[in-house]
């Protein structure tokens, strides 16, 4: 099986050192195992996507010396299969509606509940199940839908892990049912503004990408619970999943797209090599 990675950032601000150091892990991955290296562009965010941005993307990529197939696949083009697999998980009824704002979320979930704290998860606070018990009809909503995670959830959720988790994890990683229910809860698989959400969309497309090997942050490893959940409800193939560590200022704290004097472009304009950023992070 031909190993086919894919870096996906969002176009709505510069890279970064972190970005970079992903890009470059993924590109590098699959030319040593002679695959494939996918360039997706993850513009479901359409309030904060800009062209300039994911033309920048473009050009630093370019800059590193990394090589992707054309076409580059585009979120924004690919809402109508998002909706497909929506409907999908609606026939089931495993999804239900939700007219919750996030003030309905913090309120609910600060009441007192027999002194339980309230839980976060991978997307924040867990849902409380306010709309759990919503009428369900025949048609596909058009407003926020959540993942009944209880219905959802009939066995443990496994997959392979090539790089490591925040604490270590490695090889095959299996997660409870109940780990599932109370520590993640009733995800949000479309929201309001969007029609779909990052979960499901990624989901969706490294299956129709044929990615075998998803390359990311650690901070991104308490989601692929869900992903891979979404990928046997689904019936989607299982890739196998890669986490690396976070590239993180002096003070620790890992970049973020604010982070300007960490951009790959304020390196280039002062006079840094590929090479140069390769070794900044940690790749030479």
């Amino acid at each position: 099986m031909a190993v086919v990675t894919r870096f996906a950032p969002s176009p709505t601000g510069p890279l970064h050192l972190g970005h970079a150091y992903s890009a470059i892990l993924a590109h590098d991955m699959a030319r040593a195992a002679g695959g494939r290296f996918l360039l997706r562009i993850e513009d479901i965010d359409r309030a904060r996507a800009r062209p300039k941005w994911e033309e920048a993307i473009y050009d630093d990529l370019t800059w590193l010396g990394l090589a992707w197939e054309r076409p580059v696949v585009r979120q924004s083009d690919r809402l109508d299969f998002y909706r497909d697999a929506l409907a999908r998980l609606w026939s089931t009824g495993l999804l239900y509606e939700c007219t919750c704002s996030r003030r309905d979320i913090e309120e609910a979930s600060s009441a007192p509940q027999e002194g339980a704290a309230p839980r976060f998860g991978p997307d924040g606070l867990v849902y409380p199940g306010t709309c759990r018990t919503r009428p369900r009809g025949t048609v596909l909503p058009s407003g926020a839908l959540r993942l009944d995670m209880a219905g959802a959830v009939r066995a443990a959720v496994t997959f392979y892990e090539e790089g490591a988790g925040p604490s270590g994890e490695g090889g095959t990683i299996s997660i409870a049912p109940t780990d599932l229910v109370e520590s993640i809860g009733d995800v949000v698989l479309a929201r309001r503004d969007m029609g779909t959400s990052y979960h499901l969309s990624v989901v969706v497309d490294d299956a129709a990408q044929g990615v075998t090997h998803v390359t990311r942050g650690e901070d991104l490893f308490e989601a692929t619970a869900i992903h891979v959940l979404l990928q046997r409800l689904l019936g989607l193939p299982t890739p196998v999943y890669h986490h690396h560590r976070l590239i993180r200022d002096e003070a620790g704290k890992r970049l973020a797209k604010r982070d300007d004097a960490r951009a790959i472009r304020t390196y280039r304009d002062e006079g840094a090599t590929p090479a140069d950023i390769r070794r900044m992070v940690g790749l030479i």
